[in-house]
């Protein structure tokens, strides 16, 4: 079983992240990790601090050669601006962040003791553990990509565009979007939120591609793959809804409109026409790609601050502003990819075991030869 932790704040000197439960014998290219840490920084509607920070991995422990040892796997990245303890004190919370509710759980008279680790600065360790699961995931034939549906009320239309197209269009897109169309409207709504001080949320996809039948389980609700894949997309920050397929959309149709007919094919195997169910049946991966989608509220620092509470005073006042992005919907989506995953990634090490990569691929290949015979 996979295990990790990040440590570190926002404005402190470093983001550590250690993962344990890696089989040994896989090959992990920094290249690619440091990429995900670039595309991370992306998108239309960043602020400064993409423009000071370098974000490149590296890696303290458990490599040799570039293969994991099976031991514990140590990755720093360090930042580049790093004042956390000249930054000013924080008294004036913002509302929508964790500011005030951290404060009173945590007994503290400066915010900024919460904000600096609240931060969503602390996904770069995450995107950082989620390469990692990614090469492992390669091994497999999997493939994850993420893109952008909707920011503020402009949504994509992608209808008909199978998912190779969908990265190739999203990936040059400065918003991570595969409808041009909507990519330049994207663009131009968040121009105008960051004109009228404010910020954007959206809508974005995670894609799970050459994902096996029975991943997770039915037999207890902790085993489900779908709520472990939506309780790490909802560990994201700002995000407030999670959806598999066709999600909400489910609950206004009639059955017969929502579940995917079953067909059989000497060649294929079972498979589905459709894929409303977003590749999950039961809790259990169906053999279809897995689509989660994740809604994001926008940033909570605003340039025109809202209304709130000095906590030493207790008296009205503005809220706080920090340097902050007017829309991070597009690197959402990346962090959205590490998070899945890591998720998918252990339930493959908890359903395929094995110590080293060569016992997991053996015991995968028998299951895939088993699902092809029955």
């Amino acid at each position: 079983m996979i295990r990790y932790m990040t440590s570190g704040e926002s404005h402190g000197k470093c983001m550590i992240a250690i993962l344990d439960g890696m089989p040994a014998g896989l090959l992990v290219d920094e290249v690619c990790i440091n990429r995900d840490l670039a595309r991370r920084m992306l998108g239309h509607g960043r602020g400064k601090r993409m423009t000071i920070e370098r974000d490149r991995i590296e890696v303290l422990s458990g490599l040799r050669r570039g293969r994991t040892i099976g031991s514990p796997i140590a990755i720093v990245v360090n930042n580049a601006d790093h004042s956390i303890d000249k930054m000013p004190v924080v008294i004036e919370p913002r509302p929508g962040h964790a500011d005030l509710a951290g404060a009173l759980k945590y007994n503290t008279k400066d915010i900024r003791d919460v904000l600096e680790r609240a931060s969503a600065r602390e996904t770069v360790a995450r995107v950082g553990v989620g390469a990692i699961a990614k090469a492992l995931l390669n091994e497999f034939g999997i493939r994850i990509t993420s893109h952008v549906t909707a920011i503020g009320n402009i949504e994509a239309k992608i209808k008909g565009l199978g998912i190779s197209q969908i990265v190739a269009i999203s990936e040059k897109s400065p918003v991570r979007c595969a409808d041009p169309a909507a990519s330049g409207l994207m663009c131009k709504e968040i121009e105008k939120a960051a004109a009228a001080c404010d910020t954007l949320g959206g809508v974005f996809e995670v894609i799970i591609s050459g994902v096996p039948a029975g991943l997770g389980s039915y037999t207890q609700w902790d085993k489900r793959i779908d709520a472990n894949l939506a309780r790490a997309i909802m560990a994201i920050q700002a995000v407030k809804g999670v959806g598999f397929g066709i999600g909400f959309e489910s609950a206004r149709r009639k059955g017969s409109m929502v579940h995917d007919e079953i067909f059989y094919d000497k060649k294929k195997g079972f498979y589905r026409n459709t894929n409303n169910a977003g590749g999950i049946e039961g809790g259990m991966t169906n053999g279809e790609d897995v689509i989660v989608r994740a809604a994001m509220k926008p940033i909570s620092t605003l340039l025109k601050p809202l209304a709130s509470v000095n906590i030493k005073t207790k008296k009205p006042v503005r809220a706080t502003v920090e340097r902050s992005d007017v829309c991070a919907v597009p690197a959402a989506g990346v962090i959205g990819e590490a998070s899945c995953a890591i998720e998918i990634a252990n339930a493959m090490i908890e359903k395929f075991g094995g110590d080293s990569i060569t016992e997991m691929k053996r015991n995968f290949d028998g299951y895939i030869k088993q699902v092809k015979e029955f």
